[in-house]
C-alpha cells in the first residue's frame, strides 16, 4: 500500500480520535455542562478509541475500498450511535455496545460524554474545533420525554421538530443546511434524496469541523513535485512539502518496522494538539496496520523526544462518503436495521429501526496547517406490520365540506371553505 494511503489511514486512527475530542462546540440554544467525573471521560475516549481501530480494520479489508484511500471521524459516528444506544433496549442494546465498546454503566457513559462534549469549545484556542449533535424528530410523533432529556442534558444535543410526513424533501433540505453550516460548507448534500420518506421518524445527527495551523509551517516555496509510490507499485506526481532547516525539531522516534513523527498544531491556551503519522520503513503498509492499538506503539509513542527532522509530507485533500448498516451489522449489530430491532426506549414500542447510518469525511493537509470535517447522519424509521402509517390532517388551505344524514346518507349541507377570515 502507498505511503499517502498510510498516512490518511494513520491519521484516522491516532490523530482525529485524539483531535476530535480536544475542544469543540456545542449548540448557542443548549447549555454547557461542566466535567462531572473524569474516569468515565476516560471509559468513553476509550471505547472511541478502540471503534476507530475496528472500523478502520473493517474498512481497509473491504474489498470495494482496495487500494483506495480511508478517512472517517470515529468520533462523529461512535456519538451518533450513542445517542441510538440511549433508546435501545434487549439484544439491540447489546450488540450496539459491543461494537462500540460503550460503558454499560449508564452514569459513566451520560456523565463521560456530557464531560467531553464540555470540553470541546474552546473559542481561546489558536485552532477552531467545532461539533454538535441534533436529534430531528416527526412533529407528530411521540417520543419519550426520558430519551429527549438524556440527549439533551448528556451530549448537548438540539431538539427539532419535523414534518418527515408531509415534507420528507423539505426536511431532508433543512438537515443537510444545518450539517452545511456546522462544518463550514465542507459537508455538503450529506443525506441524499430518497432516504427521507413519510415513514421516517427521527433523524440524528452529528457534526464535527477542525482546523489548525502547523507550529513548524511549511514554506510553500520549498513545496515541489515529487514522485509518490502508489499500493500498486506505480508511480504518480505529487506536491511534497518540506522542512530539513534546523529549526525542524519534531518529537520522533523509530522501531523496526516503523518511522514515527508527531506535527503539532498552535494551541495557545488550547489543548495540545498533534498529527501523528506512522510511515513504514518499507512499501509494506502491514507493519503499521498490525501495530495500531498495540503496547508496542503506545510505548514507542511514550518514548518519542524532540531532536531535528528532515521531514517530507505531501499535501492532500481528500473527500469520502461510507454507508455503514453492512459494514456495523457485519461489526456485530445486524438487529439494528432489522424488524427485529428494539429502540422501545425511545418511544415505548417496537416499530423502530435504523434504515442508514450515512458518514461524509473531509480533510486538507497543506503548507499552513490542516483542516477537517465530518458528518453522521442516523435514519430511524417507523415498521408497522400490518398497518399504514398514522395519517396527518391538516385542514390548512381551501377544502369541501358537507353536513349529512349518518343514518340515510341524505347531504343537508355542501360548502368549499376557501378563506376561513372571510
Amino acid at each position: 500500500m502507498n505511503k499517502q494511503a498510510f498516512l490518511i489511514r494513520a491519521v484516522v486512527c491516532l490523530v482525529i480520535v485524539c483531535t476530535f475530542f480536544a475542544g469543540c462546540t456545542t449548540p448557542s440554544d443548549t447549555p454547557v455542562y461542566t466535567p462531572v467525573v473524569s474516569g468515565s471521560m476516560d471509559d468513553v475516549v476509550g471505547a472511541n478509541t478502540l471503534f476507530a481501530y475496528d472500523l478502520y480494520h473493517t474498512l481497509s479489508s473491504d474489498e470495494q475500498y482496495a487500494e483506495q484511500n480511508i478517512f472517517f471521524s470515529p468520533y462523529s459516528i461512535s456519538t451518533a450511535l450513542a445517542l441510538a444506544y440511549e433508546g435501545a433496549k434487549g439484544t439491540t442494546a447489546e450488540e450496539i455496545q459491543s461494537v462500540f465498546h460503550l460503558p454499560e454503566n449508564d452514569t459513566v457513559r451520560q456523565e463521560g460524554y456530557a464531560g467531553i462534549i464540555a470540553g470541546l469549545n474552546r473559542p481561546d484556542a489558536a485552532y477552531s474545533l467545532q461539533t454538535a449533535n441534533a436529534l430531528w424528530a416527526e412533529e407528530t410523533y411521540p417520543f419519550l420525554p426520558t430519551y429527549i432529556e438524556t440527549a439533551q442534558h448528556s451530549y448537548a444535543a438540539e431538539v427539532r421538530n419535523m414534518d418527515f410526513v408531509n415534507a420528507p424533501e423539505a426536511s431532508r433540505q433543512t438537515i443537510n443546511q444545518w450539517v452545511e453550516g456546522q462544518t463550514k460548507d465542507r459537508i455538503k448534500n450529506l443525506i441524499p434524496a430518497g432516504v427521507i420518506d413519510p415513514l421516517t421518524r427521527l433523524v440524528i445527527t452529528n457534526a464535527v469541523y477542525f482546523m489548525g495551523t502547523w507550529v513548524l509551517q511549511f514554506d510553500e516555496r520549498d513545496t515541489h513535485p515529487t514522485s509518490f509510490r502508489t499500493e500498486s507499485g506505480n508511480a504518480v506526481t505529487v506536491d511534497m512539502m518540506q522542512r530539513t532547516d534546523e529549526d525542524a525539531l519534531y518529537n520522533y522516534t523509530d522501531t523496526e518496522d516503523l518511522q514515527i513523527l508527531r506535527m503539532p498544531y498552535e494551541h495557545e491556551s488550547g489543548k495540545a494538539l498533534s498529527m501523528l503519522v506512522l510511515l513504514p520503513k518499507g512499501d509494506d503498509i502491514t507493519a503499521a496496520e498490525n501495530a495500531l492499538g498495540t503496547t508496542a506503539l503506545s510505548d514507542a509513542v511514550a518514548s518519542m523526544e524532540s531532536e531535528q527532522v528532515r521531514v517530507y509530507f505531501p499535501k492532500f485533500t481528500l473527500e469520502t462518503k461510507y454507508s455503514l448498516p453492512d459494514t456495523l451489522g457485519a461489526m456485530g449489530m445486524p438487529t439494528a436495521f432489522s424488524s427485529d430491532a428494539d429502540f422501545s426506549g425511545m418511544d415505548g414500542t417496537h416499530n423502530l429501526f435504523i434504515s442508514d447510518v450515512i458518514h461524509k469525511a473531509f480533510v486538507d493537509v497543506n503548507e499552513e496547517g490542516t483542516e477537517a470535517a465530518a458528518a453522521t447522519a442516523l435514519v430511524m424509521q417507523c415498521e408497522v406490520v400490518g398497518e399504514e402509517p398514522v395519517p396527518v390532517f391538516r385542514a390548512d388551505h381551501p377544502f369541501i365540506f358537507l353536513i349529512t344524514d349518518d343514518e340515510t346518507g341524505n347531504m343537508l349541507f355542501m360548502g368549499r371553505m376557501s378563506d376561513p377570515t372571510a
